[in-house]
This record gives structure tokens, sequence and C-alpha cells, in this order.
């Protein structure tokens, strides 16, 4: 096999990723539906969809360790000799066996869409512990607060977020994709990535810093649903 046939198998597991990715966010939306309608029935699902993210977390390490291990044994070969590719397949499976064997149950319980999956879960249940509490005119009272508080708009696109993500740090909001590329840009320069909001003081943006924000994002479906039909 060759290095380009390597590299060609390597970006068909990233586009897996993306796909996973987003069965993870499925999943998410439905469990905060059951949530939402606060019955005691669809506790046992909402449990199971938790195992389904948590196994979804686990593929998607799994093939981070295996791209991992992929791009470091053929780095060490294009250094050595041609021969050396017959040994490719053995020293990729000793270093995957190796990682995986140090996954740990917390690594999985802090993966972002299993944080963003646990945090969506509780907010949904809130909410409905909130509606069930007061009426509905005080419910959008404390809606339209919130909206109000978060801008809608990411500080790097200038445009509507997509896919929110909000940063652990200093509580602010950005589209995924473009603080994703941002702080890769910026890493790739040897440089930290500061927070784009204007006067944040956070100047280390991590990408572990940044959970997905599953009831932001339907509130921005939302509102678009509703622009719609005006």
């Amino acid at each position: 096999m060759s290095l380009s046939a390597v590299h060609g198998t390597l970006s068909s597991l990233k586009s897996c990723q993306t796909d996973i990715g987003t069965g993870m966010d499925i999943v998410t939306d439905v469990a905060m539906d059951l949530a939402e309608a606060q019955n005691e029935e669809v506790n046992p699902g909402i449990k199971e969809m938790e195992a389904m993210i948590l196994e979804c977390a686990k593929l998607d390490r799994e093939i981070n360790y295996f791209v991992d291990a992929v791009q470091q044994v053929t780095a060490e070969v294009t250094t050595q000799q041609p021969e050396a590719m017959f040994s490719l397949s053995a020293k990729v499976k000793e270093q995957f066996t190796e990682r995986i064997a140090r996954l740990s149950e917390a690594e999985l319980h802090n993966h972002q869409k299993v944080v963003a999956f646990k945090d969506s879960i509780q907010n949904s249940l809130n909410q409905a512990n909130q509606e069930s509490a007061e009426n509905m005119v005080e419910l959008d009272e404390d809606i339209a607060v919130t909206q109000s508080q978060v801008n809608f708009t990411c500080p790097l696109t200038q445009v509507e977020m997509v896919n929110p993500v909000k940063n652990k740090k200093c509580n602010h909001y950005y589209d995924e994709e473009a603080i994703l590329g941002m702080i890769k840009t910026k890493h790739s320069q040897k440089k930290k990535c500061c927070c784009p909001v204007v006067g944040c003081g956070n100047t280390d943006v991590r990408e572990s810093d940044v959970i997905p924000d599953q009831m932001l994002r339907r509130k921005i479906q939302s509102q678009k649903r509703q622009g719609n039909r005006m």
C-alpha cells in the first residue's frame, strides 16, 4: 500500500468523524425533546441515549488515536528506507493498542459533545420545571431576556451562528467552525488564540474550552422558522 492510499483512508475516517458528530447532535436534540416533555416514562429513553452518546464518543476517540498513530508511523517511514513500509501495519497496531488501553471512562465523559449532551438535558429539565411553575407570559419574558443577553451573531464571522459553542472560561459564544479554524491557524503560527469578543481578557482559547450549546442552537433555529413564517 502506498502512502497516498494511506492518506486517502485517513481522509475517509475524518469524514466519518464528521458524520458521528452530526449523529450525536441529533441524539441530543431528541433527548432534549424527551426531557422537555417531563414524562417519567421517557427517562429510561434519555439514559439509553446517554449510553449511545458515550459509545459515539468512544468511537470518535478511537478514530483520533488511529489517525494519530498512522500519521506518526508514516512520518517515521518517510525518513527511512522503503522496506520500512512492510512493518507499517504492525507499528500502527502497537501504538493504537497502547492508546486504547489508556482510554478511561472519565475521558469519555469529558468529551465535548458528551458534556454538551448533559448540559442540554439539564437545561431542558430546568426549562420544563419552569414552565410548570410559571405561566406562559412569564416564560416568554425569560426567553426574551436570554436571547437579548446572548447575541446570535458570531463575533468572528459577523453572521448568525449555525453551530454555536460556548467558551467555558469566559462564557462567550462563537460559531464552531469559525473558532476552531482560528485556534488551528494561531497554533500553526505558534501563537495563542485570544477570545475575539471585544474587551474579553481571555488570551488563551483552546479547543477543549469550547462546548456545543444545543439549547442556543435550537433557539436560533426556532427564531429562523418564525422569521420564515412572517
